[in-house]
């Protein structure tokens, strides 16, 4: 196994992050952890220049793991995964700490935010140590539904789906369909019979 070579990259993310944590001295702790090779800060990582940072460092140090510390994975571990793909990096490869929600948005202390910020790092240094590369796949899917249940929710799902024109299977274990539904004489508000 080759040696870990890990780039960790903290965003500012504007004020959003900055304002709250000290972005340099979570690169400094990040520098001290085992396997980083290079720990950088940049104003907003998720742009294109920031990409290029995180491209151009997998180049020319080596780097074979990247942790970006910035905002929700959600908004932008696709966006950095690609940038990882597209320097011959396995996409997965990566993780992501979300200093912004879950540090800076709702620490207000700068001292505990920039703490937090550093475990976070750490923990996410931690995890990708341990990443295997993966490679994404196809899989053939049967397009029909099985609905369990053939009370008033799974008689309108198993409707619902054969309306959206999906051949549905629909089980119940009773001798008999409409759940609890078909137990009652009069429904409100029409006083309907319920069967």
């Amino acid at each position: 196994m080759e040696p870990l070579r890990i780039g960790v990259y903290i965003c500012d993310c504007g004020v959003n992050i900055g304002a709250t944590v000290h972005t340099e001295r979570v690169v400094a702790f990040a520098q001290g952890l085992p396997g980083v090779a290079v720990a950088r800060k940049y104003k907003y990582m998720c742009s294109e220049p920031g990409q290029d940072m995180i491209k151009e460092d997998i180049q020319k140090e080596g780097l074979n793991r990247v942790v970006v510390a910035s905002c929700s994975p959600r908004m932008h571990e696709v966006t950095f995964q690609a940038a990882l793909r597209e320097s011959g990096l396995n996409p997965y490869y990566f993780a992501m700490a979300n200093i912004r929600e879950h540090v800076s948005w709702v620490v207000d202390d700068i001292e505990k935010a920039t703490t937090k910020a550093k475990r976070l790092v750490g923990a996410a240094v931690a995890r990708v140590t341990h990443q295997a590369p993966l490679e994404p796949r196809r899989e053939p899917v049967t397009r029909a539904a099985l609905v369990i249940g053939a009370g008033i929710a799974g008689i309108q799902a198993a409707l619902s789906i054969a309306d959206a024109g999906y051949p549905v299977y629909l089980v119940e274990r009773e001798p008999s369909v409409g759940g609890h539904m078909a137990e009652l004489d009069k429904t409100f508000p029409t006083l309907d019979c319920s069967t």
